[in-house]
């Protein structure tokens, strides 16, 4: 008995027999001889040559044939080499270490071999490269932006230094790590630390850090956190300074204490790469009972101060008072005219009709003025 085995034009046909391959088939119409009574002798795989890849058990067996290879691309790659696989001009495949095999039709094939050795990976169409979901398994990138620096080791040895853009490496080279250093400029916040002053006060500091990585390579390679060593090292240093002054001194002057305290931080960050920006004492927390003091103090200072403010007038006012009662004395006039004025003052609003007779004037009016006040 026969049976008919048809090939489409985008399929391939496997004939095997007793399970060894005997021929590539194209597309067309096969008869092949079974008999009900016996095992099937002849069996025939048909795959699609739309799917570009072809995988198969069998596949280093089948690459022994001349019509086998004259279908198939093959791609031997060795564990250092890595393959890229267009189809019409598209990424189809990233390819690993290994024997791959595709179709050499419908769609036109190009294949773009590499070795790991070179690390850095760089291409024209690299962005639609790493989109690929299979360039994550051999490829490994990295982008920076413009405010940052990237350092690269390989095997825990520094090998680069990435700016601002899109980098790409090969996996399997060894093992990678990046470290990425923000190069703006940053704020660290030193939470309050009780410190006792010089007069044995003891109160909490606030202070405010800003610093600025300016040597990457130094910032991670000298300390292991470079926030944490700025972030210990203001605490030291403000506690130092802290302690060579009273409270007095401290309250009166706090600009002195940042001024301090950056120029000595500023000599220690540069060992691990880092400038210091600036540096305030934001603020400063007294405990209950020294805010009550100075509460007292400060009002006693005030009432002080309104004290003399109030006798510095009196006095002022005493010693016009003398000025003006030795220029009466010495001005007779002066005298007669402040009369007058004080006499308008007095008869200001009042009907009164006065007549004068001979002699002096003022005599006469402080006659009648006697007489009104009896």
């Amino acid at each position: 008995m026969f049976g008919k085995v048809r090939i489409k034009r985008h399929e391939r046909g496997l004939w095997f027999r007793h399970g060894d391959f005997r021929r590539l088939l194209g597309p067309g119409a096969y008869w092949m001889i079974s008999r009900l009574w016996r095992p099937l002798r002849d069996r025939v795989q048909i795959v699609s040559t739309l799917e570009t890849r072809f995988v198969h058990p069998l596949l280093d067996v089948l690459v022994e044939r001349d019509e086998i290879r004259d279908a198939l691309l093959i791609v031997d790659l060795n564990d250092g080499e890595r393959a890229l696989v267009w189809k019409d001009d598209r990424l189809a495949h990233v390819l690993g270490p290994g024997r791959h095999a595709f179709w050499r039709e419908p769609y036109a094939l190009d294949v773009e071999t590499y070795d790991v050795k070179d690390l850095r990976f760089e291409h024209p169409r690299l962005a639609a490269i790493v989109q690929n979901r299979e360039s994550g398994r051999y490829l490994e990138g990295v982008k920076v932006d413009a405010h940052a620096e990237v350092l690269v080791y390989l095997d825990g040895r520094l090998i680069e230094r990435l700016t601002e853009g899109l980098h790409v490496f090969w996996k399997g080279a060894g093992q990678l790590a990046f470290k990425t250093i923000d190069k703006r400029e940053q704020q660290l916040d030193v939470a309050g630390q009780e410190i006792m002053t010089a007069d044995k006060v003891t109160l909490r500091v606030n202070l405010l850090v800003s610093y600025q990585v300016t040597d990457p390579v130094k910032a991670v390679g000298v300390v292991s956190d470079y926030a944490a060593a700025v972030y210990r090292e203001a605490q030291l240093i403000l506690r130092a300074a802290i302690g060579t002054r009273t409270l007095d001194a401290l309250l009166s002057d706090k600009q002195a204490i940042g001024d301090e305290v950056r120029s000595a931080l500023a000599r220690r960050a540069v060992e691990f790469g880092i400038v210091i920006r600036s540096v305030g004492l934001r603020d400063i927390i007294l405990p209950g009972d020294m805010k009550q003091i100075l509460n007292q103090v400060i009002e006693a200072e005030k009432q002080a101060q309104a004290n003399l403010i109030r006798r510095r007038e009196e006095t002022a006012a005493m010693r016009s008072q003398a000025n003006t009662a030795k220029l009466l004395a010495d001005n007779p006039t002066l005298v007669r005219i402040k009369e007058l004025e004080l006499l308008q003052e007095a008869l200001a609003g009042a009907k009164a009709t006065f007549v004068f007779g001979a002699g002096d004037a003022a005599d006469q009016l402080r006659s009648l003025i006697g007489r009104e006040a009896l």
